[in-house]
This record gives C-alpha cells, sequence and structure tokens, in this order.
C-alpha cells in the first residue's frame, strides 16, 4: 500500500498540471477577456472607455500577451512563491481571497458528509433488513421526497421556518458583529449555531440517493450463502451485519469521497447564494462571469486537487474495509 501510494502522489504531479493547464484554457474561450466583460459593465451604466484605454488595460494585466507565456507565468508564480496572482475584479491578491473561503467551504463539506453518512447508513441498512416493512416504505417516501425537492426551494422553505416561527437569524454562516472578526471560541460557537441549516439542506439529497444505494447494496449481499453460514454458525445480527455485508455495501458510499467533496464545493452555487454563504461556489461563479482567469483558476486547480486527494483516500479506505481489494 505505501508503494501504490507513493505512485497515486506522484501521478498526481503531472495529473495537476494538465488540470490547470486545461482550467486556465477553458476559461479563456468564451470570446473577449476580463477587459471586454469590464467594459460591457460600464457601457450598461453609460460609460464608455476608449480603444487606447482598453489596450492599456491589458497591458497592465497582460492579456496582451499570448495565452501559454499567461499560463507559465501564473504556473510559475505557484510553484515558486505560491502567489496564485491578481484578481483582475478585486485587486487583491487570490490568495488572500480563496483560502478563507475554502476554509468555511471544507468545513460545510465535510459537515455536510458526516450528517450525509450518520444518516444514510443506518436507514439504509434498516430498510434492507425491514424489507416492504411500515419503516421501509416511510423511509422510501422520505428519500424520493429528498431527491425531488430543489435544495433552492427546501432553502427558502428553512428559512422562513427558521425565522417567521423560531426567530432565528438566518443567511450567512456568521452574525454580523463575528463577521470580520478574528478567530476565536466565540466566533466558532457562532459558526455552529448557523452551519446547521446549510448543511441540512445540503444533506438532503445526497442522504435521500444514499439510502438507496445502500439498500440496494445491502439487499445484494443479504440472501448471499456467506451470510447465511455466519447466521448458522450462530453469530448474533447485529454482529454478522456489521462484520460481513455492511463491510461489502459500504464500498460505493467510500467511492462516493472522490466526487462529493468538489461537488459540494462547486455543485451548491445556488444554495450559497440563497443562503448568502461566504464560501467558494458564488465567488468561483463571480470568477468565471467576469472572466477574472487568476481566481477562476485558483479555485478550479484546488476543486481539482481535492478531487485527486479524494479518489486517493477513497482508494486506501476501500482496501481497509473491503478485503477483496488488495493491490497485487
Amino acid at each position: 500500500m505505501l508503494i501504490f501510494i507513493a505512485k497515486r502522489l506522484l501521478w498526481m504531479v503531472p495529473s495537476l498540471f494538465a488540470v490547470s493547464f486545461l482550467a486556465f484554457v477553458l476559461i479563456q474561450l468564451p470570446p473577449g477577456d476580463y477587459v471586454t466583460t469590464y467594459i460591457a459593465t460600464l457601457a450598461a451604466s453609460n460609460e464608455v472607455i476608449d480603444q487606447n484605454t482598453a489596450a492599456q488595460l491589458r497591458e497592465r494585466f497582460g492579456l496582451d500577451e499570448p495565452m501559454l507565456v499567461q499560463y507559465f507565468k501564473w504556473i510559475w508564480g505557484i510553484l515558486s512563491r505560491g502567489d496564485f496572482g491578481i484578481s483582475f475584479e478585486w485587486q487583491q491578491p487570490v490568495s488572500g481571497l480563496i483560502w478563507e473561503r475554502m476554509a468555511l467551504t471544507l468545513v460545510l463539506a465535510l459537515s455536510t458528509l458526516i450528517a450525509t453518512w450518520a444518516i444514510a447508513l443506518p436507514i439504509g441498512v434498516f430498510s434492507a433488513v425491514r424489507k416492504y416493512s411500515i419503516g421501509d416504505y416511510f423511509f422510501t417516501a422520505f428519500t424520493f421526497l429528498g431527491l425531488a425537492i430543489p435544495s433552492f426551494l427546501l432553502a427558502l422553505v428553512l428559512m422562513y421556518i427558521a425565522a417567521v416561527e423560531f426567530g432565528q437569524d438566518v443567511g450567512g454562516l456568521f452574525s454580523s458583529e463575528f463577521e470580520t472578526a478574528p478567530w476565536s471560541i466565540a466566533k466558532v460557537l457562532d459558526l455552529l449555531s448557523h452551519i446547521w441549516l446549510p448543511v441540512i439542506i445540503l444533506a438532503v439529497s445526497s442522504t435521500a440517493s444514499l439510502i438507496r444505494v445502500m439498500r440496494a447494496n445491502m439487499l445484494d449481499e443479504l440472501p448471499k450463502p456467506y451470510v447465511t453460514t455466519a447466521r448458522a454458525k450462530g453469530l448474533s445480527e447485529f454482529r454478522l451485519l456489521v462484520k460481513y455485508p455492511l463491510r461489502i455495501a459500504l464500498n460505493p458510499f467510500i467511492s462516493t469521497i472522490a466526487w462529493l467533496l468538489p461537488n459540494l464545493i462547486s455543485g451548491s452555487v445556488v444554495v450559497a447564494i440563497v443562503l448568502n454563504l461566504p464560501t467558494a461556489a458564488p465567488l468561483l461563479l463571480q470568477a468565471l462571469m467576469a472572466q477574472d482567469m487568476y481566481l477562476a483558476g485558483a479555485f478550479v486547480l484546488l476543486i481539482c486537487a481535492l478531487t485527486l486527494i479524494g479518489s486517493l483516500i477513497s482508494d486506501i479506505l476501500l482496501a481497509l474495509v473491503d478485503p477483496r481489494i488488495r493491490l497485487e
């Protein structure tokens, strides 16, 4: 396994280079550039910029250089100084804009992942063991409802209930007095008092789908001969379920780590906007719309790095949980 992990880590280096180049190219594929978008924004408010000023802006931002030159300057800055460049729109270093948002996004993503597993795992096992029972039908209806309700609609409903019925402050991850305050125990407690709402909203659809996956996998494993043999040897039902079929049925759960973390970051744009969350998704969307290539490229690069790290963690956990998976 150590050799396998070392090889995967080495392969991550060229993979990140390839992904960073593709992301940089794709961001610049739409017609125009940041200056074009900036001029169009000013034109909407009846302000006009002449061609000389536009050319000076492109020279200032380095947009007059060939794409390959821009890419190599950007990637060399990351490798040599940890510098992701300057955001065109915000006129600030990209690293200063992304790290706090990425940290909050990872806290939200990991909280959602833990909540999803904590709910989906026992319900999926229960539905499989008590197949076609009242409880199974109830949870099946819940999963279908969870899959059918759009996340932004659920966000609006829960925000209304929390604000009107319970008088709780909704929107954002912090109270107004803690938004710009330095980190402290009080700020962490304030974060915990606000984070439950987005966690519930983001966890509903993924929990519903994983319940169906766990139920289906357990139903496949329960009739197999090794379960019958273990039951005949007098193994208790709980120990039997945990030791044998559950370990095999967990494989899809563990495999989802590879895409679940980046999906929670990039796939929660609408929910983050509705709840006014200071996470990566709204800033990434804004950067893509403004063609702020250094800011958008940094986010895409970090999301791809999370995907590769998630794939590695999934492979390691699969080898630990399932004895049939071993590196030959």
